[in-house]
């Protein structure tokens, strides 16, 4: 059983680092406390993964600086 609390009625926002116009979009979902909601838009019913605040800043600062082939 999941320690995070359940991600409905969330407020999905598609990630500035989504490409534009392709079918490799990411959405993010920053408005509950204590988790990051990911999911993929094309199939926004599908797996979501939910991660500590800490975690993804940390992922970001990482695919930033080149250190993950995306």
């Amino acid at each position: 059983m999941s320690s995070h609390p359940p991600l409905a009625g969330t407020a999905w926002r598609k990630s500035s680092r989504s490409d534009t116009g392709a079918d490799t979009c990411v959405e993010v979902a920053t408005n509950l406390p204590g988790v990051v909601g990911v999911r993929d838009s094309v199939d926004p019913h599908g797996p979501r993964l939910a991660v500590a605040p800490a975690a993804w800043r940390s992922l970001m600062s990482q695919i930033k600086a080149g250190a993950h082939t995306l």
